[in-house]
């Protein structure tokens, strides 16, 4: 079992700004029901993997804004190093990334270095704020809103893989304190509106009713907050939007995909003020690939052979977008 205490005793004292004290009312018996039912074989493998990593106490040479790295001085021998390897590889497939980590480096599927790199110069100051990130993976991201000055990064996301990930990643960093996982939906968080930025990369696009999702971030934000969402985007005027089959690039759970100006409307009709389209780039196979730490099929089992401008259905290849907007 996981024990979330430190996260409580973080938000138990009431701030004036980011008063995340009264989500005490219903998170641990949400979080204890989220463990109860997640008590399977897989599971329990996981977490033993951690149980058996080498807890860092050493002092470390810790990097969090240029990525997501640490080293022990001295340095770990090639036999701690494998040992790190092998329990880090029983929780394949890792997704998100990269983690360089006393000499092992995970080489994700995606390298989401390059999609931080490309949002950061258009969002605020991230200096001394409490953040959430919403669908986060194994928490890259978080590591690297850190990096970049966040007080505390709380990630919402409800797969058991991702939370033993992030808790692996959390061990081999020294315990840092300054990032949690939570393994919950935004449909299970109550209106707190106590976070002065929130992000929501990569989820939009499967949400079945892609308004209530904007509106489920926005009752997470202070007011004046900003929201950072990234999705998937086609070409098209503001009232285009895609609508996928059974399947959009090999996913089976995408609903909707805007044009750049629908997206704008919709978080628009949502009372967002401020806001902006700051990047926009088609995925390619630097940042979405097949490595020896997610081996099942990536971007290139997903594009057409024959045209790489469309997905292996017909439709338009990938194309991300990414979105600020004020609360």
């Amino acid at each position: 079992m996981l024990d979330f205490g430190n996260f409580y005793q973080l938000i138990a004292n009431k701030h004036p700004q980011n008063d995340l004290s009264s989500w005490l009312e219903i998170l641990p018996a949400q979080l204890a029901t989220w463990q109860k039912e997640n008590l399977d074989s897989r599971f329990s493998h996981w977490l033993n993997s951690i149980e058996h990593l080498p807890s860092v106490t050493t002092p470390l040479r810790l990097d969090l804004l240029h990525g997501v790295s640490a080293q022990t001085e001295p340095a770990l021998s090639t036999g701690e190093q494998q040992r790190i390897e092998k329990l880090l590889k029983t929780m394949l497939p890792w997704r998100k990334g990269p983690f360089d980590l006393h000499g092992v480096y995970i080489d994700a599927e995606w390298r989401s270095d390059l999609k931080w790199d490309r949002l950061l110069p258009h969002i605020d100051d991230l200096t001394g704020k409490t953040v959430l990130d919403v669908g986060c993976n194994s928490g890259y991201h978080l590591w690297r809103m850190v990096g970049a000055g966040a007080k505390l990064a709380v990630g919402i996301d409800p797969m058991a893989l991702f939370l033993c990930q992030f808790e692996a990643v959390r061990k081999l960093l020294g315990n840092d304190q300054r990032a949690h996982l939570l393994p919950l939906g935004i449909e299970e968080l109550p209106k707190l509106e106590a976070f002065d930025m929130v992000f929501s990369m990569g989820v939009l696009y499967h949400r079945r009713s892609p308004l209530d999702h904007l509106l489920q971030l926005k009752n997470q934000l202070v007011k004046g907050g900003q929201l950072v969402l990234e999705t998937l985007v086609i070409e098209g005027d503001e009232h285009q939007a895609l609508m996928p089959g059974d399947r959009y690039a090999q996913m089976r759970n995408v609903y909707f995909i805007p044009s750049v100006p629908t997206m704008i409307n919709w978080l628009q009709k949502c009372g967002f003020g401020d806001v902006k389209m700051v990047d926009l780039s088609t995925t390619n196979q630097n940042e979405q690939r097949t490595t020896a730490w997610s081996t099942e099929q990536s971007l290139t089992d997903f594009l057409d052979p024959n045209d790489a401008s469309k997905t292996i259905e017909g439709y338009p290849a990938p194309m991300r977008a990414v979105f600020t907007a004020k609360k």
